[in-house]
């Protein structure tokens, strides 16, 4: 490390950096339920991301930083799992041919640590492929007209999504 790199690190604190993953929210009303997933959005900058950078076959936190949350304050089903309401870690496995969302009992904490007894369940993931691809990792809700809605998360040329319900 240079000098004068040396001297910023030492000089700038931790809190007062810049992030290099910004930090964001995505959120809609489903049902009457404010549903919302806080992450760090890391970018490709030129990187292969699934199957290196993210690795797969090992759980991953799809974020930088705090680990990614998902908060409603009424009770959701992703596919068959139930998740009562409240903030909730969540994380994925992703594999060359399928997904899993992982979803943690565990209200907030730090990207790297995941803990597996933690875990509240696991749902299996629509996976596909996308063009272009996207260059900074990407969640959204979405109402589906029947009621319920779906999340997805978006990047490089991969999106993965699960459908929702809300519960009283």
């Amino acid at each position: 490390m240079t000098s004068w790199l040396l001297a910023a690190v030492l000089l700038f604190p931790i809190a007062q950096r810049p992030r290099i993953s910004p930090h964001e929210q995505t959120s809609a009303v489903i049902d009457g339920a404010r549903v919302t997933i806080t992450y760090g959005r890391p970018s490709m900058r030129g990187r292969k991301i699934f199957g290196a950078l993210v690795p797969f076959d090992r759980v991953w936190c799809p974020g930088a930083d705090e680990a990614t949350t998902l908060d409603s304050p009424r009770p959701l089903k992703i596919g068959t799992l139930r998740v009562p309401a409240g903030p909730h870690t969540i994380w994925m496995l992703p594999a060359t041919d399928r997904w899993t969302l992982v979803v943690s009992k565990e209200p907030g904490g730090f990207h790297t640590q995941y803990h597996p007894r933690a875990d509240l369940g696991r749902v299996e993931l629509a996976k596909r492929t996308i063009e272009p691809s996207v260059e900074q990792l990407t969640f959204t809700i979405a109402p589906d007209a029947g009621g319920g809605g779906a999340l997805t998360m978006s990047w490089e040329h991969t999106a993965v999504s699960a459908s929702f319900t809300i519960g009283r």
